[in-house]
């Protein structure tokens, strides 16, 4: 007995094309604006880097590699206040990260139980992440001020001390700083820990109650491993943030005193448009961009690890 096979059909020439087009045509809004608003600007900026650019001249001469030389040629301006605004920067991401990651857990651990007035105080720690930089900056340097700063009027009333010069003093001057970004950045993290821990199966501890295990122990070896993704998460985008520290010290301290709390963006902002020296400050943008671009891609991998470790436990 034969059997027939039905003959192939095809789909016309044009309808293949118009489906082969169409998923490129839904991505077409969206690679315009990353290339209008992403592409071009860091192709333009590298370009301004190899020139020594000036606005009142039309002709730009080509420069090549000079302004990044200079920021790795031991006694010009921009290789002492770079790197020095680095430190800074780094020192202030350094202090902050584990305090912004410790306090939003701590703060999570505490609002998620069932606790009278929970939802209020989960406000009342959201509520200063919705204040603009200007606002939470000047409001820290009114607190700390060397001579009518809340701290100091209650040093004075409590143990008559005198008043601390905060702002004009090294190293006394990232007190406002960190202490204010933490105040205001710490409300982000704790919704996100909350989240989380919304989302860790109520089973698991009452399996480990149980077997007779504390709330510690239900925090280290419960609580704690199931956070690690949002750990992950929390940990670079608050380095990152941290890195790009500029409004803080602008305000509060203006970068004093001498240049101890001026951040990196700071003083490359400072060196654009202060100073007018547009292509150094391009080249110096490039080479912290490099830098972010490899501490994300070292914090994802280290921090990857630990995850997939977890995983697999």
């Amino acid at each position: 007995m034969t059997t027939t096979q039905a003959p192939a059909t095809h789909a016309p020439t044009g309808t293949r094309r118009r489906g082969s087009l169409e998923p490129y045509l839904y991505l077409l809004p969206h690679a315009a604006l990353f290339f209008m608003f992403t592409v071009y600007p860091i192709g333009y900026g590298l370009y301004i880097s190899l020139h020594r650019w000036d606005l009142l001249n039309n002709t730009q001469t080509f420069v090549g590699t000079e302004f990044f030389r200079n920021l790795f040629t031991s006694g010009t301006p921009q290789f002492e206040f770079f790197w020095r605004t680095l430190w800074n920067t780094t020192f202030f991401t350094l202090v902050s990260v584990p305090l912004l990651v410790a306090a939003a857990l701590g703060l999570a651990a505490l609002l998620h139980r069932p606790i009278f007035g929970r939802t209020f105080f989960r406000a009342v720690f959201f509520m200063p992440g919705i204040l603009t930089v200007s606002v939470m900056g000047i409001l820290w340097r009114w607190m700390f001020d060397n001579q009518i700063g809340l701290v100091n009027a209650a040093r004075d009333l409590m143990t008559g001390a005198p008043p601390i010069a905060w702002l004009s003093t090294e190293g006394l001057a990232w007190v406002p700083i960190v202490v204010g970004t933490v105040w205001w950045t710490v409300g982000f993290n704790m919704t996100l820990y909350l989240a989380a821990m919304s989302n860790i199966p109520h089973s698991l501890y009452e399996a480990a109650a149980l077997d007779g295990a504390t709330g510690g122990q239900q925090f280290r070896f419960i609580t704690w491993p199931m956070l690690t993704p949002i750990t992950l998460f929390v940990v670079i985008t608050t380095a990152l943030a941290s890195f790009q520290l500029f409004g803080q010290s602008l305000v509060i301290t203006n970068g004093g005193p001498t240049r101890s709390t001026q951040s990196v963006i700071q003083y490359i902002t400072e060196e654009g448009f202060t100073n007018s020296q547009i292509s150094s400050a391009a080249a110096m943008g490039f080479v912290f961009g490099l830098m972010m671009l490899v501490l994300t891609a070292a914090q994802f991998r280290l921090m990857a690890r630990d995850v997939q470790s977890t995983e697999e436990k």
